[in-house]
């Protein structure tokens, strides 16, 4: 009997071993080949250890997969072999793109065939066959959209006949954000990896209206030369990765770098995510794709605020005016004095007023009173049309700057002088090279500068952790808030000449002016909150202003401003500086600023510094 038993144990031992493929040197070599290491998102951490980026247990077969890429293809590869009778829950169904491969890699010709109804039908529904990045423009009123924001479009195998990308889908990558938090939380926990991160494949059509029409961004669609197979082996993928969390970081691990994994996984060999080991912009992960000759052409599609400022600005005062009434009320169409106007500018009063209507309830829930007076709008519009509606295309985004700077300077404060060494690991301010940019936009994140005094004295000169500053300006329809707000350690004046290093949090609200296309004018109230080794308390509260003048000029960008602070224990702070770019190239740029700084704690000073600016990374 134990005899039986015995030869019994045995022949199910065998067979297991016969029905998988063993584990031997030529697996363990596998296990290390670069796309199963793409499938399961792993790299070497500090010690040469591997890890995934994978945060969720359910993603692995191995209790030691997100560890270990051996063990985990020895689990999907006994897997692949279980009973069918697990339905769309087997292995094959849940892992397409490890099942097409390893069949194919080491010819697993044995493999049940099963049905997977949900994946294929899934699959069918999508249909990919080719595939875009899509870039929605920065957008700064909005925390989590200062960088822009990148996506693919999934377009199916009817798209070249129809013309039409409607009926394509968008893949994307996304912190999965708790509502309650604010702007302040999300920012906090954005950079420090407190949301998951999920990818999410909707119609794109939903994406379009949530870009270009509630938060009014333009968008960029670059067209991929992705083969049919090749995108078909990405969507594989992403099956698998279907509710799967990942960690996200706001600077890093975010939309921009988990996409560039997809299509390293679908063009194995390509090598997109190396250089974005520290940050990844989305500008930065566009200029990539491009270097590595994926792009097939590039659409523009303008948001409605754009089109809407567009026809306006023909426009003069009185003009906008008729605007902004035909938009409340369209029995205006019939006041002798709007009809005593020309026709032709009676049309493009009446389109601008139909675009405002449209631009101000497209977040809302539908308005009976607003389609009546977009429909009254309409029929006036028919009976005088206005010319085509013609937007001047703006500069590509990854056309700009790359985003992290290196500075070196050279400058005197009153009698001292001193080399300055700056780095900046993100993105833009106001004087930057703007080729790519909008005028009045600014962020940057981590920006260090160190001063060496001609006694070979070392200073901290400042630390930024953000400074963002969005120069919104006002006009007779739109009226947005400009704001700004930036926290870090800055050097301010102390007793006599010296300066003392505080860490400070500031911001301010206010409202900006374009008086032409090149000149803009701001002024904000501001707040701060300062720790300053010289103050008695341990905080310093101040309220003041902030206003000026950006003019792009022939040369570059020049920033006029004068700024003051009012602390509440009588010290009194104000500051004026100029501060002109030279656009060198489009990588180099070479600025002169110069300073004046008024303080009751010392005498003013002045300061004068030269400095070139190249932008590296």
């Amino acid at each position: 009997m134990r005899r039986c038993l015995f030869s019994l144990l045995l022949t199910g031992v065998w067979t297991l071993l016969s029905a998988a493929p063993r584990p031997d040197s030529s697996l363990q070599r596998l296990s290390e080949d670069p796309f199963w290491l793409l499938l399961g998102h792993y790299q070497h951490d500090s010690s040469g250890r591997w890890y995934s980026h994978v945060n969720d247990k359910r993603f692995f077969l191995a209790e030691q997969g997100a560890k270990d890429p051996y063990a985990e293809l020895l689990a999907t590869l006994e897997g692949l072999y279980k009973p069918m009778t697990l339905g769309d829950k087997h292995p094959q169904c849940v892992y397409p793109a490890r099942t097409h491969w390893l069949r194919n890699h080491l010819k697993l010709d044995d493999l049940p065939a099963l049905p997977c109804d949900n994946y294929r039908q899934w699959y069918h529904t999508i249909d990919p066959h080719s595939a875009a990045m899509v870039f929605p423009a920065a957008f700064l009123n909005s925390p989590s959209s200062i960088f822009g924001h990148t996506l693919l479009r999934i377009d199916p195998s009817g798209m070249k006949d129809s013309g039409s990308a409607l009926l394509s889908y968008s893949l994307s990558f996304g912190a999965n954000i708790d509502d309650a938090d604010n702007s302040l939380l999300y920012a906090w926990k954005g950079l420090m990896g407190g949301y998951p991160g999920l990818f999410v494949i909707q119609p794109y059509y939903e994406k379009i209206a949530e870009y270009s029409r509630l938060e009014n961004r333009d968008l960029w669609e670059y067209p991929l030369d992705l083969t049919p197979d090749e995108t078909a082996r990405m969507i594989e993928h992403v099956w698998e990765l279907q509710d799967t969390r990942f960690d996200y970081f706001f600077f890093d691990e975010n939309c921009a770098y988990r996409l560039l994994e997809l299509l390293e996984v679908a063009r194995p060999g390509i090598s997109l995510t190396g250089p974005f080991s520290l940050t990844a912009i989305p500008t930065d992960t566009i200029r990539a794709v491009r270097d590595a000759d994926m792009m097939a052409g590039v659409k523009y599609r303008p948001s409605r605020e754009r089109e809407l400022m567009t026809r306006i600005k023909p426009l003069n005062h009185d003009e906008q005016q008729w605007v902004s009434k035909l938009a409340e009320d369209e029995h205006y169409l019939q006041d002798p004095a709007f009809l005593a106007l020309p026709v032709e500018r009676r049309a493009l009063i009446q389109d601008g007023a139909y675009r405002f209507i449209r631009y101000k309830v497209t977040s809302k829930e539908r308005d009976a009173d607003a389609a009546r007076r977009s429909y009254s709008l309409l029929q006036a519009i028919n009976r005088d049309s206005p010319p085509p509606l013609e937007i001047q295309r703006p500069e590509r985004p990854e056309s700009g700057h790359k985003s992290r700077t290196f500075e070196f300077g050279v400058g005197s404060r009153e009698d001292r002088a001193y080399a300055e060494y700056g780095l900046r690991m993100a993105y833009h301010d106001l004087v930057d090279n703007l080729k790519g940019f909008p005028l009045g936009a600014q962020i940057e994140m981590f920006r260090a500068a160190l001063r060496q005094y001609e006694d070979n004295h070392w200073q901290l000169q400042r630390f930024d952790l953000v400074n963002i500053r969005s120069l919104a300006p006002r006009g007779e329809l739109l009226k947005p808030l400009s704001w700004q707000v930036t926290g870090g350690l800055q050097r301010a004046p102390g007793d006599g000449d010296d300066e003392v290093l505080v860490a400070h949090v500031s911001g301010g609200a206010g409202f900006s002016r374009q008086w032409s296309d090149n000149l803009l004018g701001f002024a904000f109230a501001t707040a701060r909150v300062e720790h300053n080794p010289d103050f008695g308390a341990f905080l310093g509260p101040a309220m003041g202003f902030d206003t000026g003048l950006l003019w792009r000029n022939t040369f570059g960008n020049m920033l006029l401003e004068a700024d003051s602070d009012y602390f509440h224990n009588g010290e009194i702070r104000r500051r004026i500086h100029l501060t002109q770019q030279l656009e060198l190239t489009d990588e180099l740029g070479l600025r002169l600023s110069a300073k004046r700084e008024f303080s009751k704690f010392s005498e003013p000073i002045s300061e004068l510094q030269l400095s070139l600016r190249w932008y590296f990374f």
